[in-house]
């Protein structure tokens, strides 16, 4: 079970990392990186100012994740990683909807997600069998 605890964690931290780090990028760079997205058009101007919305959502996402692991809250770790895999799902679908690139939003978003939910299962494992544990 230790090496479940290991994993989960270290998917955690990689996760929260890459959330932190988009956040960032949407926040500094928002041009450079907006067209990653998978989005057919980008908004110009003033209008393009939605993306630091983008960054701050990202970044708040990755502080609670951050927060819960480092609390060692893992119940409630896993829940939020659950729904935090709302986001992901909700990027690919908006770009389905705006005739994005279906490769983005399968390959990158979708696939994020799924990968979330993986990761959040596993933390609802490891804290199921630390509740076991510390009642027997």
């Amino acid at each position: 079970m230790k090496a479940l605890r290991i994993t989960a964690d270290a998917l955690t931290v990689i996760s929260v990392l890459f959330v932190f780090s988009f956040g960032l990028q949407y926040l500094l760079t928002p041009a450079a990186v907006a067209p990653s997205m998978g989005f057919a058009h980008w908004p110009t101007g003033e209008a393009a100012d939605f993306l630091s919305v983008k960054g701050a959502r990202d970044l708040g996402s990755a502080i609670v994740l951050l927060v819960l692991l480092v609390i060692r809250e893992r119940r409630a770790l896993g829940w939020a990683l659950l729904a935090t895999a709302l986001i992901p799902i909700g990027d690919g679908s908006l770009i389905l909807a705006h005739g994005g690139s279906a490769a983005m939003a399968f390959g990158v978003h979708y696939a994020t997600a799924v990968g979330v939910i993986v990761i959040g299962l596993l933390q609802l494992k490891v804290a199921k069998h630390a509740k076991a544990t510390a009642q027997a």
